[in-house]
């Protein structure tokens, strides 16, 4: 089996709420066999998101299974409610994927291990359930070592959460292996492990082996690959996630960061009090931050223009961006990340 056939739990929110959905669709190696949305049952994939394999959508795990002909090795939640926790009304989906002989993977903070019906469910049918969220029991604190591996190393950093900085480390790993460039991607957040099928859940782990968990996936591909781009979290100012954001950057002991953002948004979502600083305050918070474990600077910028339609208007905004952060700019899905992966061979790779 080439790929892992899969049926993505998404009810209620697919598309626009459905980001692990979407990121696992648009990056993944698996094989979508059907969406799960009560509310779009019957549609398709491609009436709502046509940039992405098409599929059918289905309102039951029992239909979507029936309809790929038994054909499916794993559900995946594709969903994650404030505060990661489990739906009541996904349970009879979960217990039928469950009794249908399959695994299921999520990145909710809810461990489906933990729950004594689902677990007990498994065990009998001899499925495995992926929680991807729990970290491993043997992490450590940082050593500091992360400078010494022969890769050069790439982190996207944000302005705010939720604006792009996954999909950016996706695609400039794509545009720089489109330019012969041995790249990998480092994932810290339950999507991004989703999709490439391994890494740390910084937002679980204990705050003092943060640093040391980013470390040690460094650590891991350093030796074997050019570039590694790891997979920012958060953002250095927000209220509530800064530590994460933080020991991400001091982890991974970056050579080069990518300030991610999205055109338009003034405020931090879901903390509307809190204004965003200037683009050029952030260039200097996130690389006086990083002097004094690695020296690392902004290289390139990256854009999420998704709230502008006109293409033209959103060419506007990246140039605007561009200048405004002072280095190349590019919205990696609007545009490809080729601006930005040039930027990374020019600025990091060649000194």
């Amino acid at each position: 089996m080439d790929h892992e056939r899969i049926v993505i739990l998404a009810h209620e929110k697919f598309p626009d709420g459905a980001k692990t959905a979407l990121g696992v669709m648009r990056y993944g190696d698996q094989e979508v066999r059907a969406v799960l949305d009560r509310d779009t049952a019957g549609d398709r994939v491609h009436d709502h998101v046509p940039d992405v394999d098409d599929a059918p959508i289905a309102g039951t795990f029992a239909d979507a299974y029936e309809a790929a002909d038994g054909e499916v090795d794993a559900l995946y939640i594709g969903i994650a409610p404030i505060g990661g926790g489990f739906e009541e009304s996904w349970r009879d989906d979960v217990r039928d994927a469950i009794e249908a002989g399959c695994d299921v993977v999520s990145g909710l903070h809810y461990f489906l291990n933990e729950d004594e019906d689902l677990a007990s469910l498994a065990d009998e049918h001899g499925v495995t359930l992926r929680d991807v969220r729990e970290p491993h029991d043997d992490l450590t604190v940082a050593t500091g070592s992360s400078g010494d591996v022969d890769a050069d190393v790439v982190l996207t950093v944000g302005t705010d959460c939720s604006v792009g900085k996954m999909t950016a480390s996706l695609e400039i790993v794509d545009a720089a292996r489109e330019r012969g460039i041995d790249a990998a991607f480092v994932p810290t957040g339950q999507t991004g492990i989703m999709i490439a099928g391994w890494g740390n859940p910084i937002d679980r782990v204990i705050s003092d082996f943060t640093a040391g968990a980013v470390e040690e996936m460094i650590l891991e591909l350093g030796d074997e690959h050019d570039l590694l781009v790891v997979e920012g979290q958060g953002s250095i100012v927000h209220p509530a996630y800064s530590a994460v954001t933080c020991g991400i950057l001091h982890g991974a002991m970056a050579d080069g960061l990518v300030l991610c953002h999205a055109a338009g948004r003034d405020a931090i979502n879901g903390y509307e009090s809190f204004p965003l600083p200037s683009l050029s305050a952030y260039v200097d918070l996130y690389e006086d931050l990083s002097a004094p474990v690695h020296e690392a600077e902004i290289v390139a910028g990256a854009l999420n223009t998704k709230d502008i339609a006109d293409d033209g208007a959103a060419a506007d905004t990246v140039a605007e961006y561009g200048e405004a952060v002072g280095v190349p700019a590019a919205d990696p899905v609007r545009d490809g990340a080729g601006a930005i992966a040039d930027a990374i061979a020019e600025t990091v790779m060649n000194r």
